[in-house]
């Protein structure tokens, strides 16, 4: 696993005002790294996914059996960040059946017509399963503030810093909520630069099997570069919290970002101290008389 002081870089502290350019997008070019060699990242990278698939998966039946807990993952990022790459590996090794994943889109009419936290309300994980987040109810305090025209009927046209922080100080009650209630909420800010963003555009539109994840929509985003950054600086620094805190992962080495995030999911769903649920004597009764049962049948000829 990886040490708790790396994983401590990537913390945004509850409080503090994040600029972005402070943490890196590219982890091997720092000199921790460097010192190391990409190779060996890259090889102990790939080691770290596949030793946190092998415990998250033992972990969500722990997960599963106690009832107590549910797990809420949120993804955000620029485009081409990796959010699908990263979900998709990290929790590959995990049973479909406690897991479930949403992408959200463009708001509905009906969903518009609702506060803005409702449509994800609907989504939240039951006790017992993993919920993932492939973008959030962060969007409403990030692509709308890059494009106020977008907030829809009843907001209004300009609004002000008042309304960002109120709308901040619902998500942070709201996940106080969800918190005081047993579900652990983990954020993932997957970092990437601006540099390694135009690559991945560029081989997307090179390679004819990756046509049909460029969309013109990503690239008229990308010119609003600097105000996603500022909003993305706002809201990290407004709801970075001690029960659901926001990791900023270096995301411009993919391997990189994928053996953080599962490190970080598997580390914390361990610390939640779990265990399995204690048998009752009545329960254990029937146990031994099922045992008991098998063992009798078992000395008679089965067809």
């Amino acid at each position: 696993m990886i040490k708790p002081k790396l994983i401590q870089q990537f913390v945004v502290e509850p409080g503090s005002a994040v600029n972005l350019k402070q943490y890196v997008t590219d982890w091997t070019e720092t000199e921790e790294a460097q010192e190391l060699g990409k190779d060996v990242i890259k090889e102990r990278a790939h080691e770290v996914l596949e030793e946190s698939r092998k415990q998250l998966d033992a972990t969500q039946e722990l997960l599963y059996a106690s009832d107590t807990h549910s797990v809420l993952l949120i993804f955000q990022a620029m485009d081409a960040a990796g959010k699908d790459g990263t979900i998709r590996h990290v929790m590959s090794g995990v049973n479909p059946q406690g897991c479930q994943v949403f992408s959200f889109k463009k708001p509905s009419a009906e969903e518009l017509d609702h506060n803005f936290l409702w449509r994800y309300m609907k989504s939240l994980p039951e006790r017992g399963r993993i919920g993932i987040f492939n973008r959030s109810y962060y969007e409403d305090v990030l692509v709308v503030k890059v494009h106020p025209e977008w907030l829809g009927p009843g907001q209004p046209a300009n609004p002000d810093d008042k309304f960002w922080e109120q709308r901040y100080e619902d998500i942070n009650n709201f996940e106080k909520h969800l918190s005081r209630n047993g579900t652990l909420v983990l954020k993932f800010f997957l970092h990437v630069s601006k540099g390694e963003q135009k690559r991945r555009f560029l081989e997307r539109l090179n390679n004819p099997e990756k046509h049909w994840k460029f969309s013109e929509a990503d690239l008229a985003e990308r010119e609003h570069w600097k105000d996603y950054q500022k909003a993305f600086e706002a809201a990290l620094s407004a709801t970075s919290t001690k029960r659901a805190p926001w990791y900023v992962i270096p995301a411009d080495r993919k391997y990189v970002a994928r053996a953080l995030v599962a490190d970080i999911v598997t580390t914390a769903i361990q610390d939640l101290g779990l265990e399995f649920p204690e048998v009752t004597p009545a329960k254990m009764a029937v146990l031994e008389a099922a045992r008991a049962r098998l063992e009798s049948n078992s000395n008679h000829a089965e067809t």
